[in-house]
């Protein structure tokens, strides 16, 4: 039987790139302490530990175990419960095996073989979630409203609808924002080149970037908010789920973004992002997307280039206030500096993903037409 494509499979290797990033995270330093890198592995017992720092290996692993198990049952016809428990559960172990002893080399973290069998541990869980949900069929379910709902090949945007949320968990210097990369590209590759031939090839900008206006910022706002209703359009088998899922995307944008204020701020700033232009950028992404309700898939995948490549033109034309450099430096530095490689890094490439998705999409259905 020919092995199903199930977005299992991306979400969990996006899931242990997540993990790499936060157990390595900053990369930097990296030094040889002269013994073996998994001595920790007969360490005792640490003499400091909370509830909290247990939990956190146990749930952080969890995920990854589910994501496994679940792959490894839809993607191999004769793997019963038991195999994909094992073999999800090595997976985990062997991950976290390989991110616990590349710590020995990092001073800025500690290797621990209780965080090993923690994040093990985890991915037992997980994996027995998952198979445990097998059995009662919810996963079944899952599928075949899967089917109902989308095409057959959209598992690639999927993957990037699941993302974009965790990509706006990350400051924006606009609501919705993602993509704004141009004025650290310029400044990283100018600090690359420095002191080298090559920096006088750097092409000199020709104009200051300028603060967007309310309007242009209203316009950057509901781009922001159409494209993942745009790409879930893409997929959708009817108008009446388009429907459906429409107001759902957005709630769950605005949802991650008022997390986001919440963690960087504070709780009660919770919705201080939430002005004018913010609320009126939502309603009018909503309203287009009502009237593309019942527009061709292949429409909608053109409009979704096209909003795009606006969106990412008017972004990159405004640079970032200092009031965000301040944002983003709690982020960098606080009490996120083990999550916000990995939420950065999606905040600046999901648009890009997801433009390079929607070109592949549309030029395969162009030659199958």
């Amino acid at each position: 039987m020919a092995a199903h494509k199930t977005t299992a499979l991306p979400l969990a290797l996006a899931y242990a790139a997540l993990i790499l990033y936060a157990s390595l995270y900053p990369f930097a330093d990296w030094r040889d302490q002269g013994i073996a890198p998994w001595a920790y592995l007969a360490a005792p017992w640490p003499k400091y530990w909370t509830g909290f720092d247990f939990a956190i290996n146990i749930a952080g692993y969890v995920p990854l175990g589910f994501l496994a198990a679940l792959t490894v049952l839809r993607t191999r016809a004769a793997a019963n419960g038991a195999r994909a428990v094992l073999r999800a559960t090595l997976a985990g172990a062997a991950i976290s095996f390989a991110m616990e002893t590349l710590q020995s080399y990092l001073p800025a973290r500690i290797p621990s073989n209780v965080d090993f069998g923690f994040n093990t541990a985890g991915t037992l869980l997980g994996a027995v979630l998952a198979v445990g949900l097998e059995r009662m069929g919810a996963i079944a379910h899952w599928h075949r409203t899967r089917s109902n709902w989308f095409v057959e090949d959209a598992r690639g945007a999927l993957v990037l609808l699941a993302l974009w949320p965790v990509a706006l968990l990350f400051p924006a210097a606009v609501t919705f924002g993602l993509g704004q990369v141009f004025e650290r590209l310029e400044t990283a590759i100018s600090e690359l080149l420095l002191d080298t031939p090559f920096i006088d090839w750097m092409p000199l900008r020709q104009f200051e970037l300028q603060p967007l206006v309310p309007g242009v910022e209203l316009l950057c706002v509901m781009l922001g908010a159409l494209v993942p209703c745009l790409l879930g359009f893409m997929v959708t088998r009817s108008a009446v789920r388009r429907a459906m899922l429409l107001p759902l995307t957005l709630l769950v944008g605005i949802a991650a973004s008022a997390l986001s204020a919440a963690l960087s701020y504070g709780p009660p700033h919770a919705w201080s992002w939430l002005s004018l232009p913010v609320q009126i950028g939502i309603v009018a992404a909503g309203c287009v997307g009502i009237v593309l309700l019942g527009a061709p898939r292949r429409l909608c995948g053109g409009l979704l280039l096209l909003a795009l490549v606006l969106h990412l033109s008017l972004l990159n034309q405004a640079p970032e206030s200092a009031y965000f450099a301040q944002t983003l430096a709690t982020w960098e530095q606080g009490r996120f500096i083990r999550f916000n490689g990995l939420a950065q890094w999606l905040g600046w490439l999901w648009p890009f993903a997801t433009l390079g998705y929607a070109l592949v999409a549309l030029s395969r259905r162009t030659r199958q037409s």
